[in-house]
């Protein structure tokens, strides 16, 4: 009887030591939490105008984790949540955050932006006195992404009504928002037409992620993004294009991304501990790995790497 005791002992633990750590369980004792509140391009998905495949059936019956790329952290400890993004699906990404965050506030102590393109920005206006009213929500921008809102309607009344006070952000320069939490803007080379843009590093107490949800190419950026990947735990990569063929439609000189397909084999040399470290994320609507049963998704894992997934998490 003693020996059967301890074989069950041993097979319960074998279990729980196996359990995910993400959102969809109950989160592990953690200082600090990373989730992901998007993983979807700009344009959303389904996508406006869509005639193909991938958006025909998500019109009828939408998908609701179909949410544009965003990141939600918070510092269990000190009681205070941030968000990386404002998209425009803010509305319910905010409200999860505050689930997550387990506290009374609809708004989180920050919010971090990477640039001007529609997908990263354009949820403030839900900050205005048409919905919200906001008073002074703490926005972190680069210089020219402040200047763009301080000068550009609607969002400059943002500002003069005080609904959004900027805090601005300078590159490679930390802010330390908590004891437990600091975060780095750094720039990257994409199509700045109304600010630059930026990646995050996010530093927690235990543990730090890359987030680079828009870039050109790996190439063009100063910096050599396999270093990068080596320096962290987490590195949440721009995914917007699996290959060359899905966008045939468009001239990928005006949209520059770096392929799925150009990423991996860029990063092919890396060792196994740090392929798993890259989560791609932000997907265009066209893009494979939004679909699961894709072959193409399945390529992805079996190469060692991750597919970044909504309402994941992941410890700091």
């Amino acid at each position: 009887m003693k020996n059967c005791l301890i074989v069950l002992a041993i097979l319960l633990g074998s279990c729980t030591s196996s359990k995910k750590d993400d959102a969809t369980n109950q989160p592990e004792q953690s200082t600090v939490s990373l989730y992901v509140l998007g993983t979807v391009q700009d344009g959303g998905s389904p996508h406006i105008g869509c005639q193909k495949s991938c958006c025909a059936e998500l019109f009828h019956n939408p998908e609701p984790n179909r949410k544009v790329v965003s990141l939600g952290v918070i510092d269990h400890t000190n009681n205070r949540s941030y968000l990386f993004e404002a998209t425009p699906d803010m509305t319910s990404q905010l409200k999860l955050l505050k689930e997550h965050a387990q506290n009374t506030n609809e708004t989180p102590n920050g919010i971090f932006l990477t640039h001007a393109h529609i997908g990263h920005y354009t949820g403030l206006m839900y900050f205005g006195r048409e919905a919200f009213g906001g008073k002074n929500i703490p926005i972190y921008a680069m210089p020219g992404m402040k200047l763009f809102l301080e000068t550009n309607g609607p969002w400059e009344q943002l500002v003069r009504l005080n609904n959004i006070a900027i805090q601005p952000l300078q590159n490679e320069v930390k802010t330390t928002l908590t004891p437990n939490l600091t975060v780095v803007p750094f720039k990257v080379p994409h199509r700045d037409e109304y600010s630059e843009t930026v990646g995050y590093k996010i530093i927690g107490p235990n543990k730090s992620a890359l987030f680079i949800p828009d870039i050109d190419k790996w190439s063009k950026w100063e910096k050599d993004i396999v270093k990068e990947i080596q320096t962290v735990d987490f590195a949440f990569l721009d995914a917007t294009f699996f290959d060359g063929p899905e966008i045939n439609t468009r001239d990928i000189g005006e949209i520059p991304h770096p392929f799925v397909v150009e990423s991996m084999e860029l990063f092919e040399n890396l060792s196994k501990v740090d392929k798993s470290k890259i989560h791609f994320i932000h997907f265009n609507h066209t893009n494979a790995l939004l679909n699961k049963k894709s072959s193409k998704y399945q390529e992805v894992l079996s190469k060692g790497f991750n597919i970044a997934e909504f309402n994941e998490r992941f410890s700091l």
